[in-house]
């Protein structure tokens, strides 16, 4: 059983297609643009178990045709491994394409499964340089590399995400420097998605009384972003 956050259920961004997204609660990491801080305790929302779940997507397949699916997204939802391995099983059954949201930071024991079972992963790389890593999200950036290397033994697609934030990670040289760090998983990745920060998440820490780490950061030009998502990828055919 699992603390289920919310879903979104004609989801057309989470991976490919249509897709029913269940977003569970829970997060180690404490990332300075969290839009969702409600995500982050894993005690928030309702309990849910992997039979509702598959029940729920068996509902929608008639939506999903020949792309979409299901995508877990969080909070984290390799948080806890176990269950996320269960749920893609279950998912299987049904032939229903699972896609997980992750960060790649989670409950390592079961790192090698999910590799392995999972038909997509969305790793959103929060940046490449360690220390910089650690500044954002409050957490170690070992586990990913060790996730990132699970993948590589495997022949699970990805998508790479990456917040792009200004004056953080927006120019030329971070991107060259991106793609130098995701290049172990070059085999598994179809494209680099770049997602302009935005301030969104204000109004959600102030109903939390939390004040937001960011407040003086201005939004992402979505012009410049994209510029720079096409260098990124340019980069990865490249190299």
């Amino acid at each position: 059983m699992a603390k289920l956050h919310s879903i979104e259920t004609m989801g057309l961004v989470d991976g490919p297609g249509i897709r029913t997204v269940f977003f569970l609660s829970g997060c180690p990491l404490r990332c300075v643009f969290c839009h969702n801080p409600d995500t982050q305790s894993p005690n928030y929302g309702r309990d849910i178990t992997i039979e509702e779940i598959v029940d729920r997507a068996k509902r929608m397949k008639p939506y999903y045709k020949n792309t979409g699916g299901v995508t877990i997204s969080g909070g984290e939802p390799m948080n806890d491994g176990k269950f996320l391995v269960d749920l893609i099983d279950a998912l299987h059954k049904e032939n229903i394409h699972v896609t997980v949201d992750t960060s790649g930071i989670g409950d390592s024991k079961y790192y090698e499964e999910i590799a392995q079972k999972a038909d997509l992963f969305l790793l959103d790389i929060k940046h490449y340089d360690p220390e910089k890593f650690e500044r954002i999200t409050k957490a170690k950036q070992d586990l990913l590399v060790k996730f990132m290397y699970q993948i590589s033994k495997t022949n699970t697609r990805v998508w790479i995400r990456h917040v792009m934030m200004p004056q953080v990670t927006d120019t030329r040289e971070d991107m060259e420097r991106l793609v130098e760090f995701i290049k172990p998983l070059k085999k598994n990745i179809d494209k680099i998605e770049i997602l302009p920060y935005h301030t969104l998440g204000v109004e959600k820490y102030k109903k939390l009384n939390r004040d937001y780490p960011l407040k003086d950061m201005p939004q992402m030009n979505k012009q410049k972003a994209k510029e720079l998502e096409n260098y990124a990828n340019f980069m990865l055919k490249s190299s």
